[in-house]
């Protein structure tokens, strides 16, 4: 697993790759992952925070197969663009990886390297009308947290990268490997889809009841379906009264409260995070309509969704 730097690039990008997958590795991934960093002539880079990262590769030396190969942004995204040696090797990295991915801006080097040629791809969505009218031959989304179009995949700013490593791991090695990292790292659950991407908080970290921590880990992943408290505890195989005690005793609150809360805060996250409609979001968290969605959301936040999304993105 090999990510490459340039000069002026974004540690996060980086560092939210090779941590995850560090971490991955102590808790048991089996095979384990080889993390590397590359980068031109092997040379320490100056991270657009000032920063100094050494680097175990040279870009120009380095040879595959590799796995996967995952090329950083930052703000020396259009310099590493421009540099026909940087965008020469990444080219030919690609063909020698089975998986090929960048991390916001990141996507400006693989579309200079024809990588993106006829592909629906995301990038930091402050870069997104800039990436569309410089590559017209690739479709730009800003509204994804990561999109998979093959063998390619591209994410969206910084942080994001955490998705899309996490999304790697569940691929490689199960979705249960994929939360306990997500969990270790104190973020956002991944929760895979065909279109956008998006995560939710892990409350189930903050109990140790395994029969909770499942539910809850279903809740998390269907948002949209039959959340009823009847059906969760079906489900779990348990009587209704019997998971809201446990309900209410690890995690304070009824399911129907938490499921209610959970599609709020949901909602929250497409509000600011994408250009939907209300009624789209209504139905991706599972409210029955915009007016349910108006009800649930003024309640949990004092404020109307529409006016949440334009303080918010003020």
């Amino acid at each position: 697993m090999v990510v490459v730097g340039y000069q002026a690039a974004e540690l996060l990008d980086i560092a939210c790759v090779t941590t995850s997958l560090t971490v991955a590795n102590g808790l048991g991934a089996r095979p384990a992952y080889a993390v590397g960093v590359a980068t031109p002539g092997g040379r320490t880079i100056t991270c657009s925070s000032g920063l100094a990262l050494r680097s175990g590769h040279s870009l120009e030396r380095l040879r595959g197969p590799l796995d996967t190969l995952v090329v950083s942004g930052g703000s020396g995204h259009k310099a590493a663009a421009e540099n026909p040696r940087i965008v020469a090797h990444v080219r030919r990295l690609a063909r020698e990886s089975r998986r090929t991915a960048s991390v916001c801006t990141g996507a400006t080097v693989l579309a200079a390297a024809g990588l993106l040629d006829g592909k629906r791809v995301t990038t930091h969505w402050w870069y997104a009308a800039e990436l569309a009218g410089a590559y017209p031959q690739i479709e730009v989304d800003p509204t994804p947290i990561y999109i998979r179009d093959g063998s390619v995949t591209t994410a969206a700013g910084v942080t994001s990268a955490l998705d899309l490593t996490l999304s790697f791991i569940e691929e490689d090695h199960g979705a249960e490997l994929a939360r306990a990292v997500a969990r270790g790292l104190v973020t956002y659950l991944h929760r895979p889809g065909n279109q956008a991407q998006m995560s939710m908080f892990t409350t189930a970290s903050a109990t140790t009841n395994s029969l909770v921590r499942r539910t809850v880990d279903h809740i998390a992943a269907h948002l949209d379906g039959d959340l009823g408290t009847a059906t969760l505890a079906a489900g779990a195989g348990v009587s209704e009264r019997h998971l809201t005690r446990l309900f209410v005793e690890h995690l304070g609150e009824t399911p129907g409260r938490f499921v209610r809360n959970a599609r709020t805060e949901a909602a929250a996250r497409l509000l600011t995070g994408t250009s939907s409609p209300l009624a789209s979001v209504a139905a991706r968290c599972g409210f029955g309509s915009a007016e349910t969605l108006r009800q649930a959301f003024t309640a949990r936040y004092g404020t109307s969704p529409s006016r949440y999304r334009a303080t918010l993105r003020a």
